[in-house]
């Protein structure tokens, strides 16, 4: 059914949530921290960069700051645009070691003593840091060990400062507990963040299977109710067609089937459009005048209100075979029938009555689907409610209301909760189903 009114009803914003810890948000994380942690350590071995590259052999030297800072600069890169995080963070870890390893054939006389450590010492919790975020734990674990070691070794050498063992052994231990901090502190987190995306996975294939069986229910519900409607209800009425006028009402029905199946196929358990109150009735109106029988049809502050589509298309149908219910076993022409619309509240309720012989709910027998699968039901899975007042020769009232009301401590009468008629007064109420 298309829409063809707006909701009165005033959207509702939810609160934007927060984003939950995650895998590629920590990655986010680390490496604009490791691009900071760059940054900072950078600038400390700026000076003694410049100090010691006179004693270096030029074309090592500039190769070697020009990879390790552009390292750095590409994890900062990297993490703005949340590509090629690893991949940089790993190009610092590799060029810093290369580093390392190539510091005493760097030098050009090793058998000089450097007044000061070499300047990659300043660097050697980013290299771990970085080792962290681009391999796995056993690697970065791996290079956490050999990375100072081999600096440690280095600061023995004459190259390296001519350290004492004491003060060289004090030089690894320090940046390994650091670097081990740092390691441990991104192994903790990323166990947790893939724990919230398990969790998250999870609820989401429960929610999506929840989802279909609603939706295979929905289906259900809807199928049972086109075939009673469509399809049983016009084949009863053409089996006990013999005048001309039962005939023509078969007929009717026929093409009022075939209709309502086309309506039927193009609305969704979820769709979101919306239609009015009065284009509903215009529906039922002209359903009514197909069927050739006497039926009242009033409305009160219908005005401009729209309800969604799925609400307005069980309203309809309910009503429809509601009418049809009363039109084929209420009686004949001596029954007066009435279908009355209202708002009022913030509901839509639609009252679906006559005069006639009534009938006992609990003696309908389980399979018959017209009032538990074709009114009830459908309904209740739109989000509404059916309440059948009736009674065997005491006529019936069926009262449709959308959305469902929330129960209260004191219900009202039964003849009070009828909007626009009532039964008979020798009626009385012997079934209520919503």
């Amino acid at each position: 059914m298309a829409a063809d009114g707006a909701s009165s009803v005033p959207a509702f914003r939810p609160r934007p949530t927060r984003n939950p810890i995650s895998g590629p948000l920590l990655d986010k994380i680390f490496a604009r921290a490791l691009a900071a942690l760059g940054i900072v350590f950078g600038l400390q071995s700026i000076p003694s960069l410049i100090a010691q590259q006179g004693s270096m052999q030029p074309a090592w030297g500039w190769i070697i700051s020009i990879a390790v800072f552009g390292g750095i600069l590409a994890v900062g890169v990297a993490s703005v645009f949340m590509r090629g995080i690893e991949t940089a963070a790993a190009f610092v870890a590799i060029s810093f070691l290369v580093a390392l390893v190539t510091w005493p054939l760097a030098v050009r006389d090793p058998t000089t003593v450097l007044p000061q450590s070499p300047w990659l010492y300043y660097l050697i919790s980013v290299a771990t840091s970085a080792a962290a975020i681009a391999f796995s734990r056993w690697i970065a674990t791996v290079y956490l060990i050999l990375a100072p070691t081999i600096y440690g070794l280095i600061e023995l050498t004459p190259s390296g400062g001519g350290l004492l063992p004491f003060w060289a052994s004090l030089d690894t231990i320090y940046s390994v507990i650091l670097g081990g901090a740092v390691l441990i502190l991104i192994i903790l987190l990323r166990q947790a963040s893939a724990a919230v995306d398990g969790a998250q996975n999870m609820a989401v294939a429960r929610y999506s299977g929840a989802i279909r069986e609603h939706a295979t229910e929905l289906e259900r519900v809807q199928v049972d109710a086109i075939v009673h409607d469509s399809v049983l209800t016009t084949f009863i009425s053409a089996a006990r067609a013999y005048s001309p006028d039962e005939m023509a009402l078969a007929t009717t029905m026929a093409r009022n089937a075939m209709s309502h199946l086309t309506t039927s196929a193009s609305v969704t358990p979820f769709d979101e459009s919306s239609t009015s109150l009065t284009s509903m009735q215009e529906r039922i109106e002209v359903l009514i005048d197909g069927l050739g029988a006497e039926v009242e049809v009033s409305s009160k502050g219908l005005d401009d209100h729209s309800i969604p589509a799925g609400a307005a298309e069980a309203l309809y149908s309910a009503a429809v075979q509601a009418v049809v219910n009363s039109v084929q076993h209420a009686g004949g022409d001596d029954v007066s029938r009435w279908v009355s619309l209202k708002w009022a509240g913030g509901r839509v309720r639609v009252e679906v009555g006559d005069t006639g012989s009534g009938f006992n709910p609990a003696a309908v027998p389980g399979e018959r689907l017209g009032v538990r699968v074709s009114i009830t039901e459908r309904l209740s899975n739109a989000g509404g409610e059916a309440t059948i007042h009736t009674k065997t020769g005491s006529g019936t009232v069926i009262d449709l209301a959308w959305p469902r009301q929330a129960p209260r401590a004191e219900e009202p009468d039964a003849a009070e909760s009828i909007p626009e008629r009532s039964i008979p007064e020798h009626a009385t109420v012997q079934q209520e189903i919503s």
